[in-house]
């Protein structure tokens, strides 16, 4: 009742925090017991199906993200909803539906095998009594989403969460964009586990060696060609400008693997692929730069994006096709796509050790297990 002794009127009220999911048997309602330990993949994402309807969903909620497109959104609303989403998602439907799987889309695939594998490895050496350590595989735009991910990993009893972003080299667009994600579902959370992420690792000595274990393994057919090129994402260079460290760590990267593979400087280049509108990206452009290549009668290239972990649309579509079609239109010789690290086992070593250093000091987690050696075995 209010002063004035009018009643109030009663208003509805949404609820506000999720309720939390029933613990499994092991772990009480205070959390004591054995709590258990999870790990988030998190890659960008793809549609549902190569149809044009799925597509305009997945590029909808994609370039919707003010990560990815910097715009104001007065400016850019227009732009997407009148322009891109009505000419698009056919075009890239049919791109997708040139590397589909019988499985589905080759990065959800690779993704689900390297969580199966990555869980399989966190596992195999664990100690009676402790409770496994759940890994699951998430994409930042379509599904599985990020939120659906960290909810079943509470439903499985998780009270402490990693997030890997698969991302070897951050940007504010990809990883920054993840964390924006988990930011939100934390908004909703009535109760919040313990977190931790993994900015990147652009420089680890695993995934440098996953690589370059990658590259030998495709030169045993015909030897080193002429020239590799390294192919990374794209990004518009005012990010680089403003702070974000993305091609700084793509050129480290490269340094790495070219001197782990023992290549002279003029061997090999870096390269940015998947350029989106109008606006000056990070240089060289990957579809320029062979052209240019097949131009001065290159015998042969090969390509590697180190920037990818699993393959998908930007590696199977437009470098292995396109720009390969590209390269060879301009009188390049031959042409080969080397595939990213997927389920290579010495990346799931690497990625497994990766993981372990990141939950030192929680229960389970990479103290009470032997490291990963580099040939996919443990110590």
């Amino acid at each position: 009742m209010r002063l004035d002794g009018r009643h109030y009127r009663p208003m509805f009220c949404p609820m506000l925090f999720r309720p939390e999911p029933r613990l499994p048997g092991h772990v009480t309602d205070t959390g004591a017991g054995r709590a258990a330990t999870g790990v988030l993949l998190c890659n960008l994402g793809t549609p549902d199906a190569p149809t044009a309807r799925a597509a305009r969903r997945y590029l909808a909620e994609f370039l919707s993200d003010p990560r990815v497109v910097e715009w104001p959104r007065g400016l850019w609303w227009p732009i997407l909803h009148g322009v891109i989403l009505r000419r698009r998602p056919a075009q890239s439907a049919a791109r997708y539906r040139a590397i589909w799987l019988p499985e589905g889309s080759p990065l959800l695939v690779w993704s689900g095998r390297q969580a199966a594998l990555l869980r399989e490895r966190l596992n195999a050496r664990g100690h009676a009594g402790q409770p496994a350590i759940h890994v699951r595989a998430a994409m930042r735009y379509g599904a599985p989403s990020i939120a659906s991910g960290l909810d079943a990993l509470k439903a499985q009893g998780c009270t402490r969460i990693l997030i890997v972003p698969l991302y070897p080299q951050y940007a504010g667009s990809t990883t920054g964009s993840v964390m924006d994600a988990v930011a939100q579902w934390l908004r909703r959370a009535r109760r919040v586990p313990e977190l931790r992420c993994i900015s990147d690792f652009h420089d680890d000595a695993g995934y440098i060696d996953a690589l370059a274990r990658q590259v030998r393994r495709a030169w045993q057919d015909g030897g080193p060609p002429d020239k590799l090129a390294l192919s990374f994402h794209g990004l518009p260079e005012r990010m680089s400008q403003q702070g974000d460290p993305y091609a700084a760590q793509c050129h480290a990267s490269a340094r790495a693997l070219a001197a782990s593979l023992g290549l002279a400087d003029d061997r090999w280049i870096v390269t940015f692929q998947s350029r989106f509108g109008r606006a000056r990206w990070l240089q060289p452009a990957t579809q320029t730069a062979l052209e240019q290549l097949g131009r001065q009668g290159t015998r042969r290239v090969d390509v590697l994006c180190p920037g990818f972990v699993a393959d998908c649309l930007e590696t199977l579509e437009e470098i292995a096709r396109e720009n390969r079609a590209a390269f060879l239109r301009a009188g390049g010789g031959a042409f080969r796509y080397i595939p990213c690290l997927n389920d290579d086992p010495a990346w799931i070593a690497a990625l497994a050790a990766l993981v372990r250093r990141h939950l030192q000091g929680w229960p389970a987690g990479g103290v009470t297990h032997n490291p990963e050696s580099a040939d996919g075995s443990s110590a």
